[in-house]
């Protein structure tokens, strides 16, 4: 299992666009994928959950990734929130 800290850069925060990218690249991987915010812990790949996690600009979340492609799974999901999801 590896685990990265990452914050959310872009100022409008992980509304619904960001989600979709979130899942469209966590399905990319085999591994098993969430995201951890407060103690709570959702499925990257579900849409619903990310929304659901209400992450605004500046706020701190973990990634976490079980699986045979864990490494390259959390440093794409990394890349991801550093890019503030191509949208600045």
């Amino acid at each position: 299992m590896i685990e990265k800290d990452v914050v959310v850069k872009n100022r409008a925060g992980i509304h619904a666009r960001p989600a979709a990218s979130i899942v469209k690249l966590a399905n990319k991987f085999n591994s098993d994928i969430k995201i951890e915010k407060d103690g709570d812990e959702i499925n990257a790949k579900s849409i619903m959950g990310i929304i659901a996690l209400a992450a605004t600009f500046k706020t701190e979340l973990k990634i976490i990734a079980e699986g045979d492609d864990e490494e390259a799974a959390v440093e794409a999901l990394y890349k991801l929130f550093e890019n503030k999801f191509e949208e600045e």
